[in-house]
């Protein structure tokens, strides 16, 4: 959990900020379900930048529970399988949901699909009023659509929302020209644009979700979550991760 006593020192750089995160980030070290240490910790670096005054969206995938393009190579009719992955996302953002609320940090779930019992139906005026109240709000159930992702999805909502920059959390320290766990001595870079990151056919985010971002001119900051404070010194605007948007071109070094 990263140290809130730092958090009072630094300034928010951004207003209102997406925060995409995996499903499997939720895992901790295991490969399926949800590591209740694990959301507890990440509750803790959340809890800490919304303490900077920043507007705070969250995003999460589903894929350590259930993914619905897997299913469909298994014979599973695709869009049943999107459907059952988009659940999977509500189960992990309640997850998410009571460990900030254990922090004191007030959360609302706001649900693609109509599960008036637990969540929220997503409204876009309602989560912007959330937002403007201080409320963490977290969009579950994806676009509630088959055929698109949680990045599809992240990407939809930060537009509508107006945030200023969607930060996507991952387990390495940005954007590669290769799998760093994979390849050695693959590249980092420090910047790109959106229209570079589909050239070179980079996994940032699918190619829906990085075409919206460019048509919208939203930024992408992809940073190790991994690290303690990470989130905190994003939103702060420390030069950390890879940063995709705006007039940097492709360095890697």
């Amino acid at each position: 959990m990263s140290d809130a006593a730092t958090t009072p020192r630094l300034q928010p750089r951004y207003r209102r900020v997406l925060l995409k995160l995996s499903g499997e980030s939720l895992a901790g070290e295991g490969d399926y379900g949800i590591s209740p240490s694990m959301v507890g910790q990440l509750a803790g670096e959340i809890r800490d930048a919304h303490r900077l005054g920043t507007e705070l969206a969250l995003v999460v995938g589903g894929g350590n529970i259930f993914r619905g393009l897997k299913a469909a190579d298994m014979g599973m009719d695709r869009a049943t399988g999107d459907y059952m992955g988009m659940l999977a996302t509500v189960l992990n953002s309640l997850a998410v949901q009571d460990s900030l609320e254990k922090l004191d940090v007030p959360t609302r779930v706001l649900s693609a699909l109509e599960i008036r019992e637990v969540a929220e139906p997503y409204i876009r005026r309602r989560a912007t009023r959330h937002l403007e109240k201080g409320r963490v709000v977290i969009f579950a159930a994806g676009t509630g659509n088959p055929f698109f992702t949680t990045d599809t999805a992240a990407s939809l909502r930060a537009v509508e929302i107006g945030a200023d920059v969607i930060m996507k959390a991952t387990r390495v320290d940005g954007v590669y020209d290769a799998d760093p766990e994979k390849v050695a001595g693959a590249r980092r870079f420090e910047s790109l644009t959106h229209f570079e990151v589909l050239e070179r056919g980079l996994r940032v985010m699918d190619t829906t979700a990085i075409s919206l971002c460019m048509e919208n001119e939203m930024p992408i900051i992809v940073f190790d979550v991994t690290r303690p404070g990470n989130i905190v010194r994003a939103i702060a605007g420390e030069a950390i991760g890879t940063i995709v948007g705006g007039e940097g071109r492709a360095d890697a070094r």
